[in-house]
């Protein structure tokens, strides 16, 4: 029975750290996708007074 116990206790910590990689990874990808967004279509050269 406790073999069993450990065994449901590993397989449910494996599922709550799959789903939080998950949710990292998708995170980094948003963020890089909202960042190629905003470049457009080239690289932005500050703007300067001279």
């Amino acid at each position: 029975m406790l073999i069993y116990m450990l065994a449901a206790a590993m397989t449910v910590a494996m599922l709550i750290a799959t789903v939080f990689g998950l949710h990292q990874e998708a995170g980094r990808v948003r963020a890089r996708a909202n960042t190629k967004r905003l470049e457009g279509f080239g690289p932005r050269k500050p703007y300067r007074h001279f």
